[in-house]
């Protein structure tokens, strides 16, 4: 997904750690005037199901975001092996 936060100038550094924390790719930052600033970055979709919950948060109320779709990638090795071992749990416990 493609990302566009805009969050006082006090937060920015905690916004952007929360979006490399969610493998999110950061493309820059912008002044939008009044001690805003525009972050954006490329996120996975499955990494910002939470992120409204966690904006607010940071920013006390004050942040705002908007994503549309980039494009589909690969899902990486470790993220996709923690997927296959929950749906192979799931699978053992409808048997039982």
């Amino acid at each position: 997904m493609e990302v566009d936060v805009a969050v006082p100038d006090d937060a920015v550094g905690a916004v952007n750690g929360d979006l490399n924390s969610r493998r999110g790719r950061l493309h820059g930052m912008e002044p939008l005037g009044n001690s805003i600033t525009n972050i954006k970055a490329e996120v996975p979709m499955a990494e910002m199901l939470t992120y409204s919950q966690s904006l607010t948060s940071m920013t006390g109320g004050r942040g705002d975001y908007h994503m549309h779709f980039a494009r589909y990638e690969e899902v990486p090795t470790h993220v996709a092996q923690k997927v296959m071992e929950e749906s192979q749990k799931e699978k053992e416990e409808v048997k039982a």
